[in-house]
């Protein structure tokens, strides 16, 4: 089946369906022209970081589900979105400069679809949780057959294997476990909501492209190609440089942790504008379902249940189903009275019991339910312990000599 009516049979929404060329070239051409990326990713790390591709000047396609598509369409749009019946500027934003297509990847006939395009591909990045694509049969060892120099890169919130593989997620969950979500407190000690995606930006987009642009350079040197794999937590951990000093020089910790964090929050505080502002927007704790709790002991819960059925998991744990209605997906206001209230009734709840108590129960579930760990605490968790992945690195099906793992050492740092 030839690659142009294959796309054309099982695609929609798109006037470019396999890889053609950019835009024509000037004097100083980009130093991706030429490149071809498959864009599989949705949300915000992965979009991102195939934006950076394109702005280098790659040849991006981007492949989005029949029907809603990307939630970014719908997430922040505006009222004069709607109306114009245009996604809004979140999505604009991130998949600019991209072309788009549909694929059905439930069907046979778009993963046939996908298989022709990335046997084609220079590049293919996913964002689905680890196992998705090989169940689908278009994971990378099937891709890889056709197309030996093809890099794969899978971000992920807690890698493609390990203890966390499986768990649900979002930024405030990432950086509460690296350890990062701890250090960004207000003077009263109380950690904030940051408006800036530390964990999906640093750790999935720079990370991803930092990989990918390495595994590219292998093959341009006769290589073939990688399976890259971006655990936005543990990325985002090996940056907590200023953090690991600090722990090396433990009487000086509380003092350089307090002082920052004060100082920026300050500074935020007084130049930003109201919707920017803690509190008042989507991810900066203007919502119940993305938010930090105070436990009984003092200690700290990061609730990142942003979408509708991680918010419905949690208020079933929590024997509260009748809150699952009240989420911003629903028509909630965000920064409105019933959010606020909503966060008050939360907070009582969760202030109910300690944090290893509220650990014990919410962890397992498919919440989006994490605690706020400290540096010290993260350098000691499972999830960054080499020897948890021993067993699972061991019956890897992806073969090592074409496996290249973002911050692999998995914080072999924390060993020394």
């Amino acid at each position: 089946m030839a690659l142009s009516s294959a796309t054309s049979s099982a695609a929609s929404a798109s006037s470019a369906s396999s890889f053609g060329e950019s835009a024509p070239a000037d004097a100083a051409p980009p130093p991706l022209k030429g490149l071809r990326v498959l864009d599989l990713t949705r949300l915000l790390p992965g979009p991102v970081a195939a934006l950076r591709l394109a702005e280098l000047g790659a040849d991006v396609l981007k492949i989005e589900a029949p029907g809603a598509g990307d939630p970014t369409r719908t997430m922040m749009q505006s009222s004069s979105d709607r109306v114009a019946g245009r996604p809004g500027a979140f999505y604009r934003l991130v998949n600019r400069g991209k072309r788009e297509t549909r694929l059905d990847l439930k069907s046979e006939a778009g993963r046939n679809v996908l298989r022709a395009l990335a046997s084609e591909a220079d590049v293919l990045i996913e964002s689905f949780r680890p196992g998705v694509m090989d169940r689908l049969g278009v994971g990378y060892a099937t891709l890889r057959a056709a197309n030996p120099r093809l890099v794969y890169c899978a971000i992920s919130g807690y890698g493609a294997r390990g203890p966390f593989a499986d768990r649900a997620g979002h930024d405030l969950n990432y950086i509460g476990y690296a350890g990062v979500l701890d250090q960004l407190q207000s003077r009263d000690g109380t950690p904030i909501v940051p408006n800036f995606q530390i964990a999906d930006l640093l750790g999935g987009a720079l990370s991803a492209v930092t990989q990918i642009l390495a595994a590219l350079w292998q093959v341009s040197r006769g290589g073939e190609g990688r399976f890259v794999d971006v655990s936005m937590t543990h990325a985002t951990h090996a940056h907590n440089v200023v953090a690991q000093v600090a722990l090396a020089n433990e009487n000086a910790a509380a003092n350089i942790a307090a002082s920052a964090a004060g100082n920026m929050a300050a500074s935020a505080a007084r130049q930003a504008p109201e919707e920017t502002r803690a509190g008042s927007g989507l991810l900066n704790g203007g919502v119940p379902c993305y938010n930090l709790y105070r436990t009984l002991d003092g200690r700290w819960l990061a609730v990142g249940a942003l979408e509708l059925k991680f918010w419905e998991s949690l208020c079933m744990a929590l024997d509260r189903p009748e809150w699952a209605t009240r989420h911003w997906s629903l028509g909630q206001a965000i920064g409105g009275p019933d959010a606020a209230a909503l966060t008050q009734e939360l907070a009582d709840v969760f202030g109910s019991r300690a944090l290893d108590e509220w650990v014990a129960l919410l962890e397992p579930l498919d919440c989006c339910v994490s605690p706020v760990l400290t540096a010290a605490e993260a350098a000691r968790h499972v999830l960054f312990d080499p020897r948890a992945y021993e067993t699972q690195e061991a019956d890897q099906a992806h073969e090592p000599n074409h496996e290249l793992d973002a911050f692999s050492q998995r914080n072999k740092e924390s060993e020394g």
